[in-house]
């Protein structure tokens, strides 16, 4: 009997983690931590971006909550999830995966832009991170005649920052 019991528990973990997974993915889902007591069920959501997760005033959480409660047949008011960071971001997995396609993507579109002829280039999305290449004049008048400027949003799949652009690439130097 008690064989039965773990193999029905296993599966539960895994149903939740997979439901997660799918509900989280924009927020930088790493993992979960089921802790049952007497009392309560707590589940503990592991991600990159707490504050997407617990929503304006707490309403994501409490949504979320819901669903899981509703969906998995918990009892009213026996389940509490928390969100909480992943306290190393650069040990997980998950988190680095995301960035690395992001990554990829800019160099990407970075090489493109140079095989194609620039003198340089420099690609900005969403302020802290910058990709440059060859050279690039930053001042003066000369910025108005040879810099060519674009901003183009996106939605990438699973990304919160929501805006690339390619901030100036020069054609004459």
């Amino acid at each position: 009997m008690a064989m039965q019991i773990s193999k029905k528990k296993f599966v539960t973990d895994a149903e939740l983690n997979e439901f997660l997974t799918q509900e989280l993915a924009e927020d930088g889902y790493s993992g979960v931590e089921v802790r049952v007591t007497p009392a309560k069920t707590e589940i503990i959501t592991l991600t990159t971006r707490t504050q997407n997760v617990l929503g304006e005033k707490g309403w994501g959480i409490r949504e979320l909550t819901a669903v899981v409660q509703k969906r998995f047949g918990f009892p009213e008011s026996s389940v509490e999830l928390y969100a909480e960071k992943v306290a190393a971001r650069g040990l997980c997995a998950i988190a680095q995966a995301e960035w690395l396609a992001m990554q990829r993507a800019c160099y990407g579109v970075l090489w493109f832009i140079m095989e194609s002829g620039a003198k340089g280039c420099k690609i900005v999305r969403a302020k802290s991170m910058k990709f440059v290449d060859g050279l690039m004049i930053h001042s003066r008048d000369p910025v108005n005649y040879y810099i060519e400027t674009a901003l183009h949003h996106v939605n990438p799949p699973s990304s919160a920052s929501h805006v690339a652009g390619i901030t100036g690439m020069c054609h004459h130097a």
